[in-house]
């Protein structure tokens, strides 16, 4: 008696420990037990499971042979040893597996969902179609589960809503419906706080549902909560070491905080367990590029492009370098690619820009434009921005920032000095100014960091009366800037890494939050960085935004938050004279040691000689123009919208009182 007792308490030990995602002390367990009683087929299948999470499957393989053996009429066990097979790879040996365990007892459905999936795996649909109508015929729940996600596949999100939901109310606690109708709300874009609500009720009632955990980490991520996003995905590699897909979105995850190391080695692991998944090939490429190393970038988005051809994401990854330049070959192959008429909209925009910058390294301007000009159109199209909007809210903002407002709460925010904000519009040198503050001794640069969006938005979010920021802040009293600004210095800790003294956030739309900004932290020093105005816009024409930016794809529409910048700044300027420093990219290339001591003397900084040399500087950088603040400061880039003349009339005419008002040295640079 004594016997099955202890048998029985280390078999719920060894179970409890596996629930717990703790494999290492359920494999303890086991051995234990099996130390005294080797033929222990319950425990030798618990030891697989174990060796199976810490992805040492062919020990797991080899322990379910050896039960079999033992017990060749457990039906459990040929289905284990055909998933065993199945994470190594191995389909086809997988298949008579599961078929022995169905043959076994056919009333088990498991067996039949997972022989559907090796079949479908193997190209073999119609056997796999009926091996998933058995599944389906002993789960009737996963059917309708299967009814679902069918409707979500099909584009009918509000029929699989309807479905999923019908599911959970006779089962509340089934995993797959949670995770469906989560998917479906996320797809809708709406109720996402619902969505992350029930992936967590998901995580918890299947502590080790990979699916579960990673769905739940892209909600995170969705919800700019990737700290938190980061956490699910390592426990997603925990639970099951060999998925590669895991490993690869935790890389991501860990490239979007700034871990640009972690991220790398993360990537390869991923790409050791799966060496012929491109768009892993490319996040690998994403992370050595903002690390400098571009010719190890260069390999893993050329590899990306060897898998799969039609990549034109990584053709636009490799012109996003900058200083590279296309070999004839592929420009061919690009041109092939559009010439096929076979890409999706996503493809084609991004085969178009990069197609773009390799003629204007040909210097064929008509070309370039041309390729340029469709690829912003056809993006236009695929995204949401209305001009009028965008000039409402920044009216707003500077209506309630004003100078009797910004002098009422003078000095009640949070007194650190540490940020240095560096803002204005992309493309307009702004990270080469933060390259060069990050040259200083006393300075970390970090990256572009969206708290203090965050935190305008947070102001009347849950307002009953709907009162929003800018309007929301008039009712905001003097402790709670101080609260405001120590929020952002709590929640900006986490992207520093070293003890300098100051720090450097570079979002260049922080620019409408100056106001907000001097409230909550008096002492930050902000720059703006300023370039031509034509050669700002058409840097933004011809960038094409992995994600933001929308006013940037439309020749209207840059003209117009162009002149709202222009009119935000100035407002700046006016109510808060000497907080914001402007810096022309024109006289920082030209005069670098003038600039310098300006940009250092304004931040409080005493003059070193290494921020002359800002390309020396050794730090991840993740902008556009990573490669190029890794070069000597040059000047070619002077004046470039020159080429483009011919079709900038549109610019030109709305922007003339501004052109005319620039500074000679500004207007002439670069003929």
């Amino acid at each position: 008696m004594n016997a099955i007792i202890d048998r029985e308490d280390s078999l719920r030990a060894a179970a409890r420990a596996l629930q717990a995602n703790r494999p290492l002390r359920a494999e303890e367990i086991c051995r234990d037990f099996l130390l005294d009683r080797p033929g222990c087929a319950e425990h030798l299948r618990l030891l697989a499971q174990a060796l199976s999470r810490q992805n040492r499957l062919e020990e797991a393989e080899e322990q379910l042979r050896f039960a079999i053996e033992l017990r060749p009429a457990q039906p459990h066990l040929h289905e284990d040893l055909g998933t065993t097979l199945a994470l190594q790879g191995r389909a086809e040996e997988a298949v008579p597996c599961f078929e022995k365990a169905i043959e076994l007892d056919p009333t088990l459905p498991q067996p039949h969902k997972k022989l559907g999936r090796v079949l479908a795996a193997l190209g073999r649909g119609e056997q796999a179609d009926q091996a998933f109508e058995e599944f389906f015929d002993r789960d009737p729940e996963s059917g309708a589960v299967a009814v679902g996600a069918d409707h979500l596949k099909a584009g009918r999100v509000d029929e699989a809503i309807t479905s999923l939901r019908e599911v959970l109310r006779g089962d509340p606690d089934n995993v797959d419906a949670m995770l469906f109708l989560a998917l479906a709300w996320r797809q809708q874009g709406k109720r996402l706080e619902d969505a992350e609500a029930l992936l967590r009720r998901a995580t918890q009632a299947a502590p080790g549902h990979v699916t579960a955990w990673l769905n739940l980490g892209g909600i995170l991520s969705e919800r700019n909560k990737r700290q938190e996003a980061l956490d699910a995905y390592r426990q997603a590699v925990r639970i099951e070491p060999a998925h590669a897909g895991a490993w690869s979105l935790l890389a991501n995850c860990q490239a979007h905080l700034g871990m640009s190391r972690e991220a790398e080695r993360t990537f390869r692991q991923a790409l050791k367990l799966k060496p012929d998944h491109a768009h892993t090939q490319m996040g690998l490429g994403h992370v050595l590029k903002t690390l400098g190393d571009q010719e190890g970038a260069l390999a893993a988005y050329r590899e990306a492009i060897r898998l799969r051809p039609a990549f034109g994401e990584v053709y636009w990854s490799m012109a996003n370098l900058k200083v590279f330049r296309f070999r004839d070959r592929e420009v061919d192959a690009m041109q092939a690619q559009l010439d096929g008429g076979d890409l999706g909209a996503s493809e084609t925009i991004h085969f178009h820009f990069a197609l773009g910058k390799a003629f204007e390294d040909r210097e064929d301007w008509d070309s370039a434009w041309r390729h340029y000009h469709a690829g912003n159109q056809a993006q236009r199209q695929a995204i949401y921005y209305d001009p009028a909007e965008t000039r409402m809210k920044q009216e707003a903002i500077r209506r309630v920032f004003d100078a009797e407002f910004l002098a009422r709460f003078e000095d009640h925010g949070d007194g650190s000095p540490d940020p240095i904000l560096v803002l204005g519009l992309p493309r307009s040198g702004s990270t080469l100014v933060e390259q060069i503050l990050a040259s200083h001794s006393q300075v970390e640069g970090t990256a572009e960091l969206p708290n203090l969006g965050r935190i305008s938005l947070s102001i009347g979010r849950y307002r009953p009366d709907g009162v929003q920021f800018p309007e929301a802040a008039r009712d905001l009293k003097a402790r709670d800037w101080r609260l405001l600004g120590r929020r952002y210095m709590e929640e900006t800790r986490r992207y520093r890494e070293s003890d300098r003294p100051y720090f450097t956030d570079k979002l260049p739309n922080n620019f409408p939050l100056v106001g907000l900004l001097h409230l909550i932290l008096p002492r930050a020093r902000v720059i703006n960085t300023l370039r031509h105005p034509l050669d700002t816009l058409l840097g933004n024409y011809k960038q094409l935004y992995g994600k933001g930016q929308n006013f940037t794809y439309d020749l209207f529409d840059l003209a117009e938050y162009y002149r709202s910048y222009h009119d935000t700044m100035a407002h700046w300027r006016t109510v808060l004279p000497g907080k914001v420093l402007d810096v022309h990219y024109e006289d920082t290339v030209l005069d670098t040691e003038a600039q310098v001591r300006r940009i250092l003397d304004h931040c409080g900084l005493p003059f070193e000689a290494s921020c002359l040399r800002p390309w020396e500087t050794e730090r991840a950088v993740k902008t556009a123009s990573s490669e190029q603040v890794r070069q000597p400061i040059y000047t070619s880039a002077l004046g470039k919208w020159r080429r483009y003349e011919p079709w900038l009339g549109e610019w030109k005419e709305s922007l003339a009182d501004i052109l005319d008002a620039l500074p000679p040295r500004i207007g002439e640079a670069g003929r």
